[in-house]
């Protein structure tokens, strides 16, 4: 039995066969996703700015809400604002990490490297899942920095270490979820620069939303859309997980209302994202 191994480097990659696929029978899905993931991890190794940019990008969104914003916020109940916000922005945190993945894909399809994948004898799935994997695992690295700089601001945890633990393990599944939107986005925008405008598109979602303020001193009409959209459901979770009962008291709802909701637009978003990008990159 043979298999085919390749570089996933764009100036290293050789020629396809005259059938336009490589000699062989291929690559396994593991391992091909796990090589792309490889280089799209190094590509940000490489290029450290791309991930200094976001993680500072954030850094200082979270500075502003907690030193500028945070003194005229005073409706939060039981619950200091910055142990409110912190939960809030780190949940949230994932969507700029999120933009860097659709501008990656973006490049990497301006440069050919899809097509060039492509043209191999491997599943074109695992093309987009190693985006989504190596993009996540740097969501993590990011949103371990947000939380260090929370806690450096004076968050604290009021529900114990394994319920935190939990609530970051939530913000990874949420990264992980929005990291398939960002990855079609970019296989659509054709861009880097049309990938961070379309990505901008999700953000005002964090605005509408429990995620800096408590939905109840939104407007009305606005609090209807507010209570039923995916980052409410993520943010409160989140806030539960690491505040516990002050929390619910705040909320008004107990964990077990927001954590399935969570969860369920997750998986949608998933269920939406994964198939669109696998038809555009067909295409």
């Amino acid at each position: 039995m043979t298999t085919t191994t390749f570089d996933s480097d764009p100036a290293t990659l050789g020629p396809p066969g005259p059938t336009g696929r490589s000699a062989g029978r291929g690559a396994s899905q593991v391992v091909s996703t796990l090589t792309i993931a490889g280089r799209t991890v190094k590509k940000f190794v490489r290029t450290p700015q791309l991930i200094v940019a976001g993680t500072a990008q954030g850094a200082l969104f979270l500075l502003i809400f907690r030193y500028v914003f945070g003194g005229a916020v005073a409706h939060t109940g039981s619950l200091r604002y910055v142990d409110f916000l912190v939960p809030g922005f780190v949940a949230t945190s994932v969507l700029f990490t999120g933009m860097g993945a659709s501008a990656g894909v973006a490049d990497d399809l301006g440069l050919g490297l899809m097509d060039r994948l492509r043209s191999l004898p491997i599943s074109r799935f695992s093309i987009i899942d190693a985006n989504v994997w190596a993009n996540t695992a740097l969501t993590v690295l990011s949103l371990a920095i947000t939380t260090g700089i929370g806690f450096a601001i004076g968050f604290r945890i009021h529900n114990g270490v394994g319920p935190a633990l939990e609530a970051f393990g939530m913000c990874v599944v949420f990264g992980f979820a929005f990291c398939w939107l960002f990855v079609a986005l970019g296989l659509f925008a054709g861009s880097p620069q049309a990938a961070q405008s379309l990505s901008f598109l999700v953000f005002p979602l964090t605005f509408v939303s429990s995620a800096y303020v408590p939905v109840s001193t939104m407007p009305g009409w606005m609090q209807a859309f507010a209570n039923h959209q995916p980052i409410t459901a993520m943010v409160d979770t989140v806030r539960i997980l690491t505040e516990g009962h002050a929390a619910e008291a705040a909320l008004g709802h107990s964990l077990s209302y927001y954590l399935p909701a969570s969860l369920a637009w997750s998986a949608l978003i998933v269920a939406l994202a994964a198939p669109l990008a696998v038809i555009r990159l067909r295409r």
